[in-house]
């Protein structure tokens, strides 16, 4: 894991509790840890049923956000040295019924409370808590400038992010260096956006999504990780931190990119009225709104990204 926190415990390696591992993300940063003697490794899991490969992987203890208590026995946590907070349920992963839009709320805002409700009751604290949060705290911003000094803006997605945010609030009053890392559009063959995505654009039928004006906030996945160990890491950063490739670019920009690494055409766009009738809400928010969001804080940090343009990312993604 970190050089820090194992300089000092040396004897032993520090131990790093993540919820959400089963995620593309979470999956991902505990695969980074590749030595076994880097890290010893809890990840919270709703049932242990369907988690071998987490057994397998350090000690899963499960939880339930919506219980109360969450955790049967809290001193399982006992010695937690830093907290990787990736729950939550996929903002893409249906239609924006109110009953699925309270899922999205809760499942980040109940679960960080849980969490954060936790780790202040433990002697010694954990170090850090890294809270996964998104760029749509921003809002449909058009073309402006955004950096971790924006304000939030307004719809649906933004308050959720505010909430979500606001709700790891005790672990910092209780003396947590906590930071909550706004993910852009996470780029990973394997799974998300870009997976779902490459069929079409293999086929030839990819395109535009509405205008492809918008500006579309991305990051590759060994960027995602590499953020998420930077942030534990470094203890000057705290508060949030755009988690986006520093070279802004539209969804047109990107298409033709992705087309371009494939030897596809892209011609095919999905009309904005289209995407509207698909998704219903979900289509303004999370695909037609135009964030341009930069990194600043993490290029002020001196973080050095993997894949800082898209070509060259879409190239090591795909080949």
């Amino acid at each position: 894991m970190t050089e820090a926190l194992e300089t000092e415990k040396s004897a032993a390696p520090p131990l790093i509790l993540v919820s959400g591992a089963s995620g593309m993300i979470g999956n991902a940063l505990i695969q980074s840890w590749t030595s076994p003697n880097q890290i010893s490794l809890i990840r919270l899991v709703r049932s242990q049923s369907g988690n071998r490969s987490a057994q397998a992987q350090g000690k899963s203890i499960v939880w339930d956000p919506a219980a109360s208590p969450p955790f049967s026995d809290i001193r399982e946590l006992a010695g937690v040295e830093a907290a990787v907070h990736l729950s939550g349920a996929n903002v893409a992963g249906g239609r924006w019924t109110p009953k699925y839009k309270r899922e999205i709320v809760s499942s980040r805002v109940q679960s960080t409370l849980a969490l954060v409700k936790a780790l202040v009751q433990l002697d010694p604290l954990p170090r850090v808590l890294v809270c996964a949060s998104a760029i749509g705290i921003y809002g449909d911003r058009g073309d402006e400038l955004l950096t971790e000094e924006s304000s939030p803006g307004k719809g649906f997605l933004a308050e959720t992010c505010v909430a979500w945010e606001a709700a790891a609030r005790a672990a910092k009053d209780a003396g947590i260096r906590v930071v909550q890392v706004r993910f852009g559009v996470v780029l990973s063959p394997a799974s998300g956006a870009l997976r779902r995505t490459l069929p079409l654009f293999r086929l030839g039928l990819g395109g535009n999504l509405g205008n492809g004006r918008q500006w579309m906030p991305w990051l590759s996945s060994r960027d995602a990780v590499g953020i998420l160990r930077y942030c534990i890491d470094n203890e000057a950063i705290h508060g949030p931190v755009n988690a986006v490739a520093p070279v802004p670019l539209t969804n047109a920009e990107f298409t033709q990119s992705l087309a371009a690494a494939l030897h596809r055409p892209a011609m095919i766009p999905a009309p904005a009225f289209a995407l509207r009738l698909a998704f219903g809400a979900m289509a303004d928010e999370a695909l037609l709104a135009s964030v341009r969001v930069v990194p600043a804080r993490l290029i002020e940090a001196g973080y050095q990204f993997a894949d800082p343009e898209i070509v060259s990312a879409l190239r090591s993604m795909l080949t």
